[in-house]
């Protein structure tokens, strides 16, 4: 999604440096008007705000802290966003790493897949300093439509959990109705331009119920990834003492999906495990530039 977002950026006319650990990745951004980085540091030297988006956060420590990273080229002031999916609880000690070297870290996951990366509606959930949050909110403003400050470190990343928990529920719920539908021998798109006027609707049930009829699982959102929030949300919760007994099952399912070969496929892919066999064959991406990768 970063490469969706970076043209978002580049069309409110910032001034935009790029660098990625995949080099190649980068080239339609230059020909687009912005400028190649050789490092991390290059890009924090150049920048008043940083955007890392970044499976991980082992991958947000790397460019942050590794060599040659942001942190070595900040100047004091220059505040980072984490925009991609992160443990809550790794990114109060990040933010006091940044903080130590004058730099103030945002935890900012986004919602809305590649579709919104590419309209510029994204929902951004952020956590940290507030005056951080206004310096980084012009920047925010060209990638996203919602964009709240939820709080402190992490709290952007526990409303991301909770985002991920309900459309990973929601995905299993709409791949389990429109499964009902087509067993009983009714057109599950019948059915789902039905629900779509009453409670039921959603916006999964749109575009990933979209998808799951079209069986069109070339990747937005890859499933390996949502397993691996789903495991960030059932540690989440059980660190607080509470049960998610649904979301559970739903997280069995993702790890299912993954483990039959499906992680490199959409997470609407999940309906396979109920209609149509091993996920590997069908729905695999061509092999072109998908900007799966978060």
């Amino acid at each position: 999604m970063g490469r969706p977002m970076a043209r978002r950026i580049l069309a409110a006319t910032f001034a935009l440096t790029v660098w990625s650990r995949t080099a190649a990745a980068v080239t339609g951004l230059v020909a687009a008007g912005a400028r190649a980085a050789a490092s991390p540091a290059e890009v924090a030297r150049a920048s008043d705000v940083v955007l890392v988006m970044v499976p991980d956060a082992p991958d947000v420590e790397a460019v942050l802290a590794g060599p040659d990273g942001v942190l070595a080229g900040a100047c004091d002031g220059l505040v980072v966003a984490a925009m991609g999916t992160c443990h809550p609880a790794a990114m109060p000690p990040l933010a006091e790493r940044c903080a130590a070297r004058g730099v103030r870290l945002l935890d900012a996951p986004v919602s809305g897949g590649e579709v919104g990366a590419v309209e510029g509606s994204l929902s951004i959930m952020v956590g940290g300093d507030a005056a951080a949050f206004e310096r980084a909110l012009p920047v925010f403003e060209a990638m996203g439509r919602t964009i709240v400050h939820v709080g402190g470190p992490g709290a952007g990343q526990l409303a991301k959990a909770c985002n991920q928990l309900i459309v990973g529920a929601t995905i299993a719920a709409v791949a389990e109705g429109l499964s009902l539908a087509r067993a009983a021998g009714v057109d599950p798109a019948v059915v789902r331009t039905a629900l779509t006027g009453g409670y039921a609707t959603s916006r999964v049930l749109e575009i990933h119920g979209g998808r799951m009829i079209a069986r069109d699982f070339a990747p937005g959102g890859r499933a390996a990834l949502h397993a691996k929030d789903a495991h960030i949300i059932l540690d989440t919760a059980a660190g607080l003492g509470l049960d998610l007994p649904v979301f559970a099952v739903v997280a069995e399912r993702f790890d299912t999906l993954v483990a039959a070969g499906g992680g490199d496929l959409d997470h609407s892919a999940l309906i396979t495990l109920l209609e149509d066999g091993p996920p590997e064959l069908e729905g695999r991406p061509s092999g072109g530039d998908t900007a799966a990768e978060r």
